[in-house]
């Protein structure tokens, strides 16, 4: 009988490696080339003063994804197949246009994401953005989900180059405690406008789609999804850790020196001199994974959208030949993405820094349809949101449209 408590929790744990991934992996994605750019001008520019406000953003995210998470397990079905019966075909289209725009900006993000960081290792983009392009096509189009899930979650352990760079950076640990416990940041325009970049960067639309489209193809059961949501929870914390790592080694190293940065390339080539070739090498590293990494979720994830939408066949474990829309999609978005990028003297910059703000214009939108959506017992059963729940879901979204409002506001000079 002594041995029983421990045989309980390791079948326990074993249910949560089984059910595992769709959490972690949706959210290490985030800290794709546009966020890590985003964090590193943050610590770069605003030193250790926006630390605290990563603890609000992941308390908003672990809302967020449960709710994704919860509906895919309990009704079996994606996002945008469940706006389309509940909303009808004429709202689906429309959100369907703007996240393909949106997650074309973000898709080119990536491929820019992969030549700047290897372009520091001296490898010219021609060279780098084909191979990468290549390399994610294969990976998806010849692979299972079992497998592709396993390379995804491989994909995350590398996201540690970042803590290493920070505790090389040697960040005044003090500092960083005052920063998040007794925050003292005043909301002038520029920090406003980097603190909605926080927030857009972090919470992207296109999460919710491809979290929930994944729990639906692992086909979790409703018993197991206990093991789900800490699959969630846990993918939120690594995700902001992960943020906060990068936001700090800048601000020891390029806040404190004075120097200015407008990429994640930026940084890793402004660190070398002040934190060590080391630190810079893992900064561009993890980039450099980063970038790949999102480069084959966020087409994946627009082809399910689009797929479930339009009611066509979608799924990694299906055939080319089963699919065709979905990998055709699938395929366009990411040659069309690393041709841009392709494009001699484009500003990569700009387009890695719209992606992130389309992406908080129309976070709010998809938030309001899935509320609407979860808090339906005809839908989710006795599944539905709690009082408790919806109020800080709510607020949560309240919270998301004035910061994109004001966003806006101080875009047009309002």
């Amino acid at each position: 009988m002594a041995g029983h408590p421990f045989k309980t929790r390791w079948r326990s744990f074993l249910l949560f490696l089984a059910v595992a991934g769709p959490g972690i992996i949706t959210s290490n994605v985030d800290n794709d080339a546009g966020g890590i750019a985003t964090y590193s001008m943050a610590g770069a520019h605003f030193g250790y003063g926006l630390l605290w406000s990563l603890v609000p953003i992941m308390a908003a995210l672990i809302v967020i994804q449960e709710m994704s998470a919860r509906m895919g397990v309990v009704t079996g079905k994606g996002l945008s197949d469940l706006i389309r019966e509940r909303f009808g075909v004429k709202i689906t289209v429309y959100l369907l246009a703007a996240l393909v725009l949106t997650n074309f900006g973000n898709v080119v993000a990536e491929f820019a994401g992969v030549a700047s960081s290897l372009e520091l290792f001296h490898v010219s983009k021609y060279l780098s953005v084909p191979a990468a392009a290549v390399a994610v096509w294969l990976l998806v189009v010849k692979g299972t989900y079992r497998s592709v899930e396993k390379i995804f979650l491989a994909a995350c352990l590398f996201y540690v180059t970042y803590l290493i760079a920070g505790f090389l950076a040697r960040p005044d640990w003090s500092l960083v405690g005052r920063a998040v416990l007794a925050p003292s940041f005043r909301f002038t325009p520029t920090g406003t406008a980097m603190v909605i970049g926080l927030v857009g960067t972090t919470i992207a639309p296109w999460m919710q789609f491809y979290l929930q489209a994944a729990v639906v193809e692992k086909n979790i059961a409703l018993k197991d999804y206990k093991h789900s949501r800490l699959d969630v929870i846990v993918g939120s914390f690594v995700v902001t850790i992960v943020a906060a790592f990068i936001i700090l080694t800048c601000a020891a190293t390029l806040f404190k020196a004075g120097v200015r940065i407008e990429t994640a390339a930026d940084a890793a080539q402004a660190l070398r001199p002040l934190a060590g070739k080391y630190c810079s090498a893992l900064f561009a590293f993890g980039l450099l994974n980063a970038s790949l990494f999102a480069a084959s979720i966020l087409p994946l994830s627009t082809a399910f959208v689009v797929c479930e939408a339009l009611g066509w066949e979608s799924g990694v474990n299906r055939k080319f030949s089963e699919a065709p829309q979905f990998y055709g999609l699938y395929s366009i978005l990411i040659i069309a993405g690393a041709s841009v990028v392709l494009i001699p003297r484009i500003p990569l910059f700009p387009v890695m820094y719209l992606s992130q703000v389309a992406n908080g214009v129309v976070l709010p939108i998809i938030l309001v349809f899935m509320l609407r959506l979860v808090n339906n017992r005809k839908l989710m059963g006795e599944h539905v949101n709690s009082p408790g729940y919806n109020i800080l879901a709510w607020t949560t979204v309240a919270v998301l449209v004035a910061l994109t409002l004001v966003y806006l506001g101080l875009l047009l000079g309002i």
